[in-house]
């Protein structure tokens, strides 16, 4: 029975959809760590490349489940994620800020739901960063807990997350002609992050 639990685990662990998602999360993690070396028109034009890749890879993962029985170690402070939205927030600027409808509290709200684009990226970069941080640990239980968690912050809170944060992004993709402190954000498809 052990045997068996364990070959599963490793099975989940190498599954060809979570290495791929892993690989992409590495890249969201990296991007964002690099983000301040990046002017607002680069940041604002990968962004719906990496995060709409990022939501199809994390839609592929395999199904499992996890009993939190792990106590699996969170390497994201709170500095380090205040750090990255502050500086976020400062690329992106006036166009941060939108307007949310898909959280709990506007069905009480008689006023719409002020969102940031800088903290749904840093919430989303919290959540990986832990996963991929956990994933290299090596240990086959550790990794296929991680996955688990992973998957299931996906289906609860972090999957809704981006996609609101890509119908942000979009709109600043879109319809930026009216912001004089940005280049064009327009990319083209053959522009490669």
């Amino acid at each position: 029975m052990l045997r068996k639990i364990k070959e599963m685990k490793s099975s989940i662990v190498f599954d060809k959809n979570v290495v791929e998602f892993v690989t992409v999360a590495a890249e969201y993690c990296s991007f964002m760590e690099q983000a301040e070396q990046k002017d607002r028109r680069e940041i604002v034009s990968v962004l719906p490349k990496l995060l709409s890749l990022l939501y199809l890879k994390a839609l592929m993962l395999p199904e499992t489940e996890t009993d939190y029985s792990m106590n699996l170690e969170e390497w994201v402070t709170e500095q380090d994620y205040d750090t990255l939205r502050a500086m976020l927030s400062a690329k992106l600027g006036s166009t941060d800020d939108y307007l949310e409808v898909f959280v709990e509290d506007m069905k009480y709200s008689d006023t719409p739901v002020l969102k940031t684009i800088s903290e749904d990226l840093a919430d989303i970069y919290q959540a990986l960063k832990n996963f991929v941080h956990q994933f290299q640990s090596g240990l086959n239980d550790v990794m296929a807990e991680s996955v688990a968690i992973c998957a299931d912050g996906f289906k609860t809170y972090w999957g809704q997350t981006l996609v609101n944060t890509m119908r942000a992004v979009h709109s600043i993709v879109s319809y930026n002609e009216d912001d004089d402190n940005s280049a064009e954000c327009g990319y083209s498809d053959n522009e490669l992050w």
